[in-house]
């Protein structure tokens, strides 16, 4: 077994109860659920906009506590993803960019919220700005999950130190292996676009995109593995 399929089952497999990030991930439900109680009791009703997300993650959270704080969620996706959920009595799946949420009016939900969304959004600094005032622009509080990049363990390529490798090196080598979530990529282009698409920020850039928020940092060990941003 590889170091990076190794890492992968006990480190970000979500799927796992024993595995790191399935108890991390609970961990993060308190947090959430606080932010939703603080929103029910202002507003009777807990209206969320969920950049990016999925309704599998919020399985984190039992539908009971959902039902019984009337949260309704939106989530937005890119068309491709969107076209894989189905609406339900909780969910409302729509089209949008996270960076550019033109079709939603300023301050129309209570909670904003992203997992591990922000660092994909693009390399360049301007679509991670673009991404941070759309969220703060459609709610009046907000939850904005993102892995540090100062944590040794990438955690997209689940490789060691991948992240720290200049954009060259990081490219070839998925050219060449089978790294984490992503199959050996022999096109270079297709390859480009991988590594670009996985752009991690540090606790110093998060806290100048989001300066009104608290910090919460996960810790693995002694090492900061996620940072959040939460605004009540």
């Amino acid at each position: 077994m590889s170091i990076s399929t190794y890492l992968r089952k006990k480190l970000i497999n979500y799927n796992s109860e024993n595995s790191f990030a399935f108890k991390m991930r609970k961990k993060r439900a308190d947090r959430i659920k606080n932010l939703i109680d603080e929103c029910y009791k202002k507003n009777g009703k807990v209206n969320v906009i969920d950049i990016g997300g999925t309704e599998t993650y919020w399985k984190i959270i039992s539908r009971d506590f959902l039902t019984s704080r009337n949260v309704s969620i939106t989530a937005v996706n890119l068309p491709e993803t969107t076209s894989c959920f189905e609406n339900s009595d909780l969910f409302t799946f729509i089209d949008g960019d996270g960076c550019n949420l033109q079709t939603i009016k300023d301050n129309s939900f209570h909670i904003a919220h992203s997992n591990s969304v922000i660092e994909h959004v693009g390399p360049t600094w301007e679509r991670k700005v673009a991404f941070a005032e759309e969220t703060k622009r459609v709610a009046d509080s907000y939850y904005i999950q993102t892995p540090n990049f100062w944590f040794p363990v990438e955690p997209h390529f689940v490789t060691p130190f991948f992240h720290w490798f200049p954009k060259a090196i990081r490219i070839k080598m998925l050219q060449n292996f089978k790294l984490g979530w992503y199959n050996k990529t022999p096109n270079y282009l297709e390859a480009k676009k991988a590594v670009e698409g996985c752009d991690l920020l540090s606790k110093k850039e998060m806290k100048k995109l989001f300066p009104e928020a608290k910090l919460y940092k996960e810790k693995f060990f002694s090492l900061t593995k996620s940072l959040i941003m939460i605004k009540n």
